[in-house]
């Protein structure tokens, strides 16, 4: 990992992140605030460049610190760490080590699913990153007389050439694939509260595309952290007439209500709040 920070800082124009903006030093003051003007005049007013380590409380792993490799979320809480940290994690415990909440009483490993989507983010925001990963685990395997992955390319077989990939940056960033595993098309529309919605922050996106095995406990996770909501604070999620269970799948509800409860392709889910009690 040092070894990777460090290329990060010496290829300083990659992806965006200026030398000064990754290094982990600090650096001098006076320095940060030249490059920093020179910046803003030659950089359009519509970009914005942002110092790599304001990104870290998202990429990086709680349990090691390091950047996330085989980012693997908790399906309980949607809390995100190494796959190889959070598994010895749960060698000794069963509960989630940011929120403290219970995963499974006895299998932990079954509420755990892998996030590709996020793993692509962070290789795609730290330079050689996935580069220097791939050449670990090729060692790794080499150094035990192993049989290597096919996913895994040999480093000297397979090198990376400088223009390869100054080409695959220039591709197109709206160019991408959806995993086949997001096999459904969730709009959640907010029916309000008993007392109003003035006091509650919205969604700003309420088009989601899920697993269809994730179920309706999931929703309801996704919608209190998005809305920040209390744990008092009831969320009653409804498909047509239906009120939901939370062990009920999304593959299950688009299979029970049919056309009737999709609208373009999409399942509709409304959801509103339930508050506790004065």
């Amino acid at each position: 990992m040092d070894g990777t920070v460090d290329r990060v800082v010496e290829e300083g124009s990659t992806r965006g992140f200026s030398r000064t903006d990754v290094s982990l030093s600090g650096g001098d003051e006076s320095r940060d605030t030249d490059h920093s003007q020179r910046s803003h005049e030659t950089q359009p007013d519509d970009e914005r460049s942002l110092p790599l380590r304001d990104f870290y409380p998202y990429i990086r792993c709680a349990l090691c610190n390091g950047f996330f490799i085989d980012a693997t979320t908790i399906t309980e809480c949607l809390h995100t760490f190494c796959k190889s940290c959070i598994v010895k994690h749960f060698f000794y415990s069963n509960r989630c080590p940011n929120c403290s909440i219970v995963v499974h009483q006895t299998q932990p490993l079954n509420s755990i699913r892998p996030d590709r989507q996020l793993q692509d983010i962070v290789f795609k925001m730290v330079p050689y990153l996935e580069e220097d990963e791939r050449s670990r685990i090729y060692a790794f395997y080499k150094q035990r007389g192993l049989g290597v992955p096919k996913p895994v390319a040999s480093p000297a077989t397979c090198p990376v050439k400088p223009h390869q990939r100054q080409k695959k940056d220039m591709l197109p960033q709206s160019v991408f694939t959806i995993p086949s595993e997001l096999d459904v098309s969730l709009m959640l529309e907010f029916v309000g509260a008993e007392e109003g919605i003035e006091n509650f922050k919205p969604l700003e996106r309420k088009y989601v595309r899920v697993s269809g095995e994730a179920t309706v406990r999931h929703v309801e996770l996704f919608i209190r952290r998005k809305m920040e909501l209390s744990q008092n604070c009831k969320v009653d999620v409804v498909c047509g007439d239906h009120l939901l269970e939370q062990c009920q799948s999304l593959r299950e509800v688009c299979n029970t209500m049919g056309k009737n409860a999709l609208q373009d392709g999409m399942l509709v889910l409304h959801f509103g709040l339930v508050l506790p009690a004065q």
